[in-house]
């Protein structure tokens, strides 16, 4: 089954560019992304820009409206994901555990739905 882990964080607790912490912080990315490689669960994945890049839209009455920034100020954003191929939640949630960002974050899982059929 295919997991989704949207990795969430709050900016300001993160370890800072340039130090100690963020060498180790990165490496433990680099170790994560060797772990899903070498098992074979990697389907995909990438880190996102900062939220105050993003352009959230809204389409109303068939008109679409834009807006800079996402559309709810939360002190967690959006930062990155993993694609991944496991055969249970319990799997996912093991993977899910080794993102580094889980430690002053939060890694939301979710099964991918098959919609293939409905379309």
């Amino acid at each position: 089954m295919k997991y989704i882990a949207l990795i969430y964080s709050n900016q300001a607790l993160e370890p800072k560019y340039g130090t100690p912490e963020f060498a180790e912080y990165m490496q433990g990315y680099k170790t994560c992304n060797e772990t899903y490689a070498a098992d074979g669960v990697l389907l995909g994945g990438e880190a996102l820009r900062s939220a105050d890049v993003a352009t959230t839209i809204r389409v109303r009455n068939g008109k679409t409206e834009s807006m800079d920034g996402p559309f709810v100020e939360t002190k967690e954003q959006l930062g990155g994901y993993y694609l991944l191929d496991c055969p249970d939640l319990d799997t996912a949630i093991r993977y899910a555990s080794m993102i580094p960002t889980a430690k002053f974050g939060s890694v939301e899982i979710r099964p991918i739905a098959d919609v293939s059929g409905l379309v």
